[in-house]
């Protein structure tokens, strides 16, 4: 007769909780699978964007428009530079990026002003403001494609969706692994370090930071840190003063520009470290968006974190 008090046992929920655990990670990557498949075996210069839209390309763009600052960098990346006819105002690395004409603001952005650049191929983020752009492009006659980076595996996703539309798989997948690499050694550097708790500031009013959903978390763990907020799904919740001090980071990473604004804030003072002055500034130009810099943003975050650490 089994034994009833092994039912609702710890060692019993622990298990169930390990074996849901282990089968949702396995659709994931059924899924993830599935699409790689997909994308592999699609006609050249066809995806499927992040809307749902699936664009085909007759020939390889020779006129980009990109209103995405990582979009940017990974068409330079991947050797579409010349082809970008037209960029947003953020659009500044790398520097040759600069000499694209500025059309103006990514999200919602001036079609006017994108159109008189005659592209053949406009790329937008994602988001939802961005959609109904997305669909008065598309009417125009002019393909559109919009896609996320939330994730690390955003970047690898995108990098390769772009190789194919601009036909260079080759070198989209060159780039994709030498990051890549990158992170793998940050990782095995920081792997054996303890792991301090950080809290990440990324806006004052409301009190934003970065939750579990970001690239940014991520890039906090593979630098041997661990983000106080990795358990929210958002990319970038909203959160209280008190709750930070509930948690009592190790460390607060902020930009340059707002550090001496935090260890002088009369409010921030109830915060440990920064009472202690354990405010870090990390690199803006390097930790700011899931692109070809990942993997130097991983190294200067791991150095921050560990002093004298060489990943």
């Amino acid at each position: 007769m089994p034994d009833l008090r092994l039912r609702n046992s710890p060692l019993r929920r622990a298990l169930g909780v390990a074996l849901v655990a282990a089968a949702l990670a396995l659709s994931v990557a059924c899924r993830e699978r599935a699409a790689a498949v997909a994308d592999s075996t699609a006609p050249a210069g066809t995806v499927r964007d992040d809307y749902g839209i699936v664009v085909r390309l007759a020939a390889p763009p020779q006129r980009i428009v990109s209103l995405n600052p990582a979009t940017t960098e990974l068409l330079f990346a991947i050797g579409a530079g010349p082809r970008v006819v037209g960029r947003t105002q953020y659009d500044l690395w790398p520097d040759s990026a600069r000499l694209v004409p500025n059309v103006g603001a990514g999200m919602q952005p001036n079609l006017e002003a994108v159109l008189a650049r005659r592209p053949d191929l406009v790329i937008l983020y994602a988001s939802g403001a961005d959609r109904a752009s997305a669909e008065r492009l598309t009417a125009a006659g002019v393909p559109t494609a919009a896609f996320r980076f939330d994730k690390i595996r955003d970047f690898k996703r995108v990098t390769l969706l772009l190789g194919r539309l601009v036909a260079d798989t080759t070198r989209a997948r060159t780039v994709v692994d030498s990051v890549t690499r990158t992170l793998d050694r940050v990782n095995r550097a920081t792997l054996s370090l303890p792991r301090p708790t950080v809290f990440f500031h990324t806006w004052e009013k409301p009190l934003i930071t970065i939750g579990g959903g970001s690239f940014l978390s991520e890039l906090v763990t593979i630098a041997g840190g661990r983000n106080v907020y990795d358990a929210l799904p958002a990319p970038s919740p909203t959160v209280t003063l008190e709750d930070v001090l509930q948690r009592d980071p190790r460390f607060i990473l902020v930009s340059p520009v707002e550090r001496e604004r935090l260890l002088a804030s009369p409010r921030w003072q109830a915060i440990p470290a920064v009472r202690a002055g354990r405010v870090l500034a990390y690199d803006t130009n390097l930790v700011a968006r899931p692109s070809v810099k990942l993997g130097e943003a991983a190294v200067s975050l791991a150095k921050l974190l560990h002093p004298g650490v060489a990943p």
